[in-house]
């Protein structure tokens, strides 16, 4: 079986190396494409669905962080990161696949032989028609995010939200987070859904997900955050995708892989 990859980078220089060393190391692989941004690797990760991406984690639009939170289909992540000693711990210890700039051919060796285990892991999953899954993704990219957003492991949780101030036209709107469905990111903002009306905030989905009550509101998606107590059930498709359905709506949200374990007991 032919293998895929694309390489995302936003210093194209670092991008053409790794794609040397792969060519070189794994001659098999195939490299589809190069992204500079995160919003392009994840459109490309959506469209080719590779078997592989290595997706470097300070990116302008996305991080490599929010597009392995996205990613839906069977695309396994290797992260290429110049973080700390802190972060390599938390990789190690959830058994995500990374490298270490600058990258040193020894070490690319190294985890190119864990990849490879893992995608014929992932391959005898599909096989026998079981769901792939992250379960330790989720945890441990949030912990991450918060990390490279300047947080830190023991801050004090920001109080839970009541009420989002939104926008609906020209008007504002006090709007209680019971009465919500789910939020959406959509471009510059983030999408209120309740029953009657969709509204409008700037808040990005991972600063709502700090302050709401993790027991009622699950993210399912790195673009998205469901309100538990107006779920209606779940469908997979034929490739096992996950979806959640929403009382009365149509839509269906995807769940993306980092996320599936949370609906293991429904």
């Amino acid at each position: 079986m032919s293998l895929r990859a694309i390489i995302a980078d936003d210093e194209i220089h670092l991008a053409e190396h790794l794609k040397s060393e792969l060519s070189r190391l794994w001659p098999e692989l195939e490299v589809l494409a190069l992204a500079r941004t995160g919003r392009e690797a994840a459109r490309l990760i959506e469209t080719l669905q590779p078997e592989l991406a290595f997706l470097d984690i300070q990116m302008p639009g996305l991080t490599g962080l929010e597009v392995a939170q996205g990613i839906e289909g069977k695309t396994r992540v290797v992260f290429v990161t110049a973080y700390d000693e802190y972060a390599v711990e938390a990789f190690e210890h959830a058994a995500l696949d990374y490298l270490l700039k600058p990258l040193k051919p020894e070490r690319l060796a190294r985890t190119l032989e864990r990849v490879r285990a893992g995608l014929a892991h992932d391959a005898a999953a599909v096989a026998a028609a079981e769901p792939l899954t992250d379960a330790g993704l989720a945890g441990v990219l949030r912990q991450l995010m918060v990390r490279s957003e300047g947080g830190s492991a023991g801050a004090v949780p920001a109080p839970r939200l009541r009420y989002v101030r939104a926008g609906q036209g020209e008007l504002m709107h006090q709007v209680p987070v019971e009465e919500v469905l789910f939020f959406h990111a959509d471009d510059k903002y983030t999408v209120v859904q309740t029953a009657e009306a969709e509204h409008l905030i700037r808040t990005p989905i991972v600063e709502l997900a700090e302050q709401l009550d993790p027991e009622q509101f699950w993210q399912v998606h790195r673009s998205t955050i469901i309100n538990l107590r107006h779920l209606a059930g779940t469908r997979r498709d034929e490739v096992s995708r996950l979806f959640v359905r929403i009382k009365g709506q149509a839509r269906e949200l995807p769940v993306s892989r980092a996320y599936v374990h949370l609906f293991k007991a429904m």
